[in-house]
């Protein structure tokens, strides 16, 4: 597993990164475990979770898959690079969520003691709240930083326009720097390659890509004619609608039909394909990889190892997904 430098910081990661979302409702702790076996067995040594999963459950799961992370990261904890994040909703009051103060310094003793660590490498704020002033969760985070339970910060589905404030903000009040950005990215959803990713190559931020293969959808394994499968990403609790409003559509069928010839014409497997092309942005850092088993990681792995994609391979993807870089931001 190649590594590579974390943004402009003195960190270095490995070039993909372990997604846990699934962790403690699609999968429970024994295959939670077997899948962080087969990514460390991989040369993986970066995972990202969040306090608010597992996706798709109820108030009543939230915290359970730092719970699983935490305890399989028990006696070797120095040797990950280990990623979090607040915002979403961990209880009934209304100061339960967010990023104002009494919300960011609440949730990171929360996930530090779920975590069973004394420090969060990459501590993120989970999407943007517009409740809160700029200035006041900069300062919250950089008060994390600070008091030594992160040592880098980052932000998740914030729009370009909102880092370029943070970072300007953030250097006039001489505060932590935002050292990364957790967007969206693949095949099927391009938008940010208009303002975000330019920025983060121009700013020197780290770009941690998430959904790399649309939720499982640029797997090639779901049937247009069939409904969603049980127990996969598209009928998962109450995360099941927004991930088929994302993909579940007939013209983004007949893109993956498309990009499947592409793939056998050039001897790897769809999946390996579409992380690659994600790995051939030269903004990118680590894409996010997820799975509910262990043999899921296999197509990922091959195509960290293989590296970004051959120029002209490349261009025929660009070129076939062009039309998914101007796409419903809030899908």
């Amino acid at each position: 597993m190649k590594h590579t430098s974390f943004g402009q910081t003195g960190l270095r990661v490995s070039r993909l990164c372990l997604g846990t979302m699934t962790f403690g409702l699609q999968c429970e702790e024994a295959e939670s475990f077997a899948i962080m076996d087969a990514a460390a067995a991989g040369g993986v040594d970066f995972f990202d979770t969040a306090d608010v999963y597992p996706l798709g459950g109820e108030l009543d799961r939230v915290g359970r898959t730092e719970e699983i992370v935490g305890a399989w990261l028990k006696g070797k904890r120095q040797d990950f690079v280990l990623a979090t994040k607040c915002v979403g909703k961990m209880g009934p009051k209304p100061w339960d969520q967010g990023m104002s103060r009494k919300h960011i310094l609440a949730a990171v003793d929360d996930s530090l003691r779920r975590l069973g660590t004394d420090y969060i490498d990459l501590y993120q704020l989970h999407g943007y709240d517009p409740l809160t002033p700029m200035d006041e969760a900069l300062e919250a985070l950089d008060t994390v930083v600070r008091a030594g339970k992160a040592r880098y910060v980052g932000v998740s589905n914030w729009p370009a326009y909102k880092v370029a404030l943070a970072l300007g903000r953030g250097e006039i009040k001489a505060l932590a720097r935002i050292d990364s950005v957790q967007p969206r990215y693949n095949l099927l959803f391009r938008a940010f390659e208009r303002d975000l990713l330019p920025l983060c190559e121009e700013q020197g931020l780290a770009l941690i890509p998430y959904n790399p293969l649309a939720g499982g959808f640029l797997t090639g394994k779901h049937d247009a004619s069939a409904a969603p499968p049980a127990g996969s990403r598209f009928t998962l609790g109450r995360a099941g609608a927004f991930y088929q409003t994302r993909y579940w559509e007939h013209q983004k069928f007949e893109t993956v039909e498309a990009l499947r010839a592409l793939a056998t014409e050039a001897g790897m497997s769809l999946a390996t394909m579409a992380v690659r092309w994600v790995l051939s942005h030269p903004a990118v850092t680590a894409p996010i990889v997820g799975a509910s088993k262990p043999g899921q990681l296999a197509d990922s792995l091959a195509a960290a190892e293989a590296g970004p994609l051959p120029t002209d391979l490349k261009a025929k993807l660009d070129d076939l997904t062009h039309g998914w870089r101007a796409v419903d931001m809030e899908r």
